[in-house]
């Protein structure tokens, strides 16, 4: 089942249109609006088009947008967030056939004598090594009864009995050993309100990409992650081996990335 996902476009072409007759109007370049918004000169002319749907994530366009519109002294209308509303389109329904009675009951058969057959090579074994020892009588108890003629001997005086050896005892003050393997360093994700996360590994494939929202949190281990990309960076907590990192070294219009070399330390990513 395939669904296909892409912004409207009628509103995005027409508030794009809108912000290149703004740009010109106010003599701006394509070249100045980058250096101001600190933004590639791709977003811009994509943002100018109305092509949004290369841009990424709603939310990040959402961003983009409101920078433009907030440099360009121009409002941004609310038929936005319904142009930026992905459309999905509807999963074609799949027909199948109708199964035969009596091959359903073939498959029922199939199952149980799996199961037989499984259980069997697993009791069996057990069955055979415990036989022997079922099999063997158990030993014949003693009695606790001293004999008489021990019975009868006189108890030796305190006066005749020999010196009593006496050990001392020798307590181990050293500590056991720990066996537990120690729990590996982790970054950690607590969001407090929506934003984009993509996690990729040192190798470049994929470990997560997702729109998360307020409340949820994320866990990963330290020599797993190698680059990390957040939006809304104001909604994203992050900890590194439980210390909190500070985003802003590593933030650029509100999104964040940040790689992790071998060792677990951040460092900035060149866009």
């Amino acid at each position: 089942m395939t669904q296909v996902t892409e912004f409207g476009s009628d509103d995005g072409t027409a508030f794009g249109a809108r912000l290149q007759q703004s740009r010109e109007a106010a003599g701006l370049s394509i070249e100045e609006v980058c250096r101001q918004l600190r933004m590639p000169a791709r977003v811009v002319a994509s943002l100018e088009s109305g092509h949004w749907a290369a841009l990424g994530a709603p939310i990040f366009v959402r961003g983009q947008l409101r920078s433009y519109a907030r440099l360009l002294e121009i409002e941004l209308p609310e038929s936005i967030d319904s142009a930026l509303q992905p459309k999905v389109a509807a999963a074609p329904l799949v027909s199948y056939t109708h199964t035969p009675r009596y091959r359903r009951l073939a498959e029922q058969a199939g199952r149980r004598a799996i199961y037989i057959v499984l259980t069997v090579t697993l009791v069996a074994p057990v069955w055979m090594a415990t036989r022997p020892h079922l099999s063997k009588s158990l030993a014949p108890t003693q009695s606790l009864d001293l004999p008489s003629q021990l019975t009868s001997e006189p108890t030796a005086r305190p006066s005749q009995r020999g010196p009593v050896e006496r050990r001392p005892l020798v307590a181990s003050m050293a500590a056991l050993p720990d066996t537990r393997a120690p729990a590996p360093a982790m970054l950690s994700l607590r969001l407090t309100g929506d934003s984009w996360v993509e996690v990729l590994a040192h190798d470049g494939s994929l470990i997560e990409r997702a729109l998360l929202v307020g409340g949820q949190s994320r866990s990963y281990e330290l020599q797993r992650v190698g680059r990390v990309l957040l939006g809304n960076t104001k909604a994203v907590e992050v900890l590194h081996a439980g210390e909190a990192v500070d985003l802003a070294p590593f933030s650029r219009a509100n999104v964040a990335r940040f790689a992790l070399s071998s060792d677990g330390s951040l460092a900035p990513v060149a866009h």
